[in-house]
């Protein structure tokens, strides 16, 4: 019909287009808005106080540890530098979201810039990598350290500790940059609402407006080898330590090995526990307060327990403690 209203095809398409491309541009000006457990909790304000708490716990603890591991020189021995960096990464990654997320709540503004929601991701991916491998690590120190203890300053020798050092941190920052430009390159066109504490993949990605199945895919399969490989080489490692401690005629070796090694286990069972969950466990059986509950435990939580957890059952720990500030708080009284 001549007089009838019915805009041609490609009209149509191409005011989706706009629509779409409009809605992307505001996004990018105007950022996204992040909707935590603090606005979904039934006491938002005593759950804040807590996070805050631990956040402290957190900034506190691990802050000593690194001191105390700095500044006395006994503790400069492989187990503590891997052990050092270990606080440094709980402590950039928890401050990396919980401080934005308890000021978002205080001045009720939860909105995050498009590039300052990459840059978050980027942290946060980058200190969680780099954990995931630094972990390993470890216990391939612990394995040297009893299995081969004659040839413990051969194979942990400075330039070793420091290799692995770096390609934690450099193998780390290049794959959560690869994953944080991939996964902001997408148009997001559903919604500026990203129903999370912070700026995580799996969250933001369902705002997406294109086909993210294959990505997804990839991130699932990046996860899995990110956290099993890692894991994997945990395991072998703590199966022959088993062996060996089982063997020591000494009952003192033994326990002595055995309290360093459970203080080990223990961060990796509360580490891996809630990342697996995360990123293993596929993305039908997710919710998003099931989401924000593990991502305050191995965001929040785990990084204020670490440095407890290792250092109130080593004895050179306490002992380092109390020769530092012993010192400082009594200084007329010798430490020798």
């Amino acid at each position: 019909m001549k007089g009838g209203t019915k805009q041609p095809r490609h009209l149509t398409l191409q005011l989706n287009i706009s629509l779409n491309m409009d809605f992307r541009n505001s996004t990018l000006g105007s950022g996204f808005i992040l909707v935590g457990i603090l606005d979904d909790s039934g006491s938002p304000e005593l759950l804040c106080a807590t996070i805050t708490a631990l956040y402290m716990l957190a900034i506190t603890s691990n802050g000593v540890l690194l001191l105390v591991i700095t500044m006395d020189a006994r503790l400069h021995v492989p187990m503590y530098l891997l052990l050092g960096q270990l606080s440094l990464m709980d402590l950039l990654l928890t401050s990396v979201i919980t401080p934005k997320a308890v000021m978002d709540f205080l001045l009720k503004d939860n909105t995050i810039s498009f590039g300052g929601c990459a840059l978050q991701m980027f942290l946060e991916l980058a200190m969680g990598s780099a954990e995931d491998l630094l972990l390993a690590f470890m216990a391939y120190d612990r394995y040297v350290a009893i299995c081969h203890p004659l040839n413990y300053m051969i194979f942990m020798r400075p330039s070793v500790c420091w290799f692995i050092v770096g390609a934690t941190w450099i193998l780390a920052s290049v794959i959560a940059l690869g994953l944080t430009i991939y996964t902001m390159q997408y148009p997001f066109c559903k919604s500026r609402q990203i129903r999370h504490l912070f700026c995580e993949i799996p969250p933001l990605l369902k705002l997406a407006c294109a086909d993210t199945s294959t990505y997804e895919l990839m991130v699932y399969l990046a996860g899995v080898s990110m956290l099993i490989l890692p894991l994997a080489v945990i395991l072998a490692s703590y199966v022959r330590i088993l062996f060996t401690v089982l063997n020591m005629p000494s009952n003192e070796g033994r326990k002595k090995a055995l309290v360093t090694c459970s203080s080990h286990l223990i961060v990796v069972g509360m580490w891996y526990g809630g990342s697996s969950l995360m990123y293993v466990l596929p993305s039908k059986f997710h919710s998003p307060k099931q989401d924000n509950i593990l991502s305050i435990f191995y965001t929040v939580v785990t990084p204020a327990l670490n440095p407890l957890i290792y250092s109130l059952r080593n004895k050179e720990v306490t002992g380092a403690l109390r020769r530092i500030f012993g010192r400082r708080l009594v200084p007329a009284q010798s430490t020798f």
